[in-house]
């Protein structure tokens, strides 16, 4: 099911990708710093929530610009290069993946905050719920470059854990130098 729908939207697939996996690499990145520093619900989600607006945006402009540039690069050569997709719908796609996974780390957190559901392990919750997303991007990666599944999984959650463990250990150095 998911190789015939990417294979329907094999343009766009690697941009969804792209920006799935900055979303939740750099969403978890702010709620695992947060956690280390010992942040409040409310001030991860504040952080979480900007991160997934400006930052996912950054990534929708840089799809937009980098596909544009390929095209009128393409059009000056007037060369047979391989068709590239509409530069607003790669950056929609780029943007709309990036809030759409990158969400994932906020769950509990908003979970807890909004819809006032206690949570003692909102951290280990998080962990988890990226964990699958990562496993899910992993496994969407390898259809896209024709990859081993065991090994773009591999890659997307080593890259997201050392991602999360640095910011943990930043947001925690932070908070003791800090205070």
């Amino acid at each position: 099911m998911i190789k015939n729908f990417i294979k329907q939207h094999d343009e766009y697939m690697g941009e969804f990708v792209y920006g799935a996996i900055d979303g939740s690499v750099t969403t978890f990145a702010v709620v695992a710093s947060a956690s280390g520093a010992n942040l409040a619900t409310k001030v991860v989600l504040i952080l979480g929530v900007a991160n997934l607006i400006a930052d996912g945006f950054s990534m929708g402009v840089g799809s937009y610009l980098s596909s544009k540039s390929r095209a009128e690069l393409r059009n000056k050569r007037r060369a047979d290069i391989v068709e590239i997709g509409s530069p607003v719908v790669r950056a929609l796609v780029t943007y709309a993946a990036f809030i759409a996974v990158g969400i994932v780390p906020l769950i509990a957190y908003i979970s807890e905050y909004i819809l006032n559901i206690n949570i003692e392990h909102k951290f280990l919750s998080s962990i988890a719920l990226t964990s699958v997303a990562f496993i899910f991007i992993g496994l969407m990666k390898s259809s896209v470059t024709n990859t081993g599944k065991l090994k773009a999984i591999f890659e997307t959650l080593a890259l997201g854990s050392v991602a999360a463990f640095l910011a943990y250990f930043a947001g925690s150095l932070l908070e003791s130098v800090l205070t």
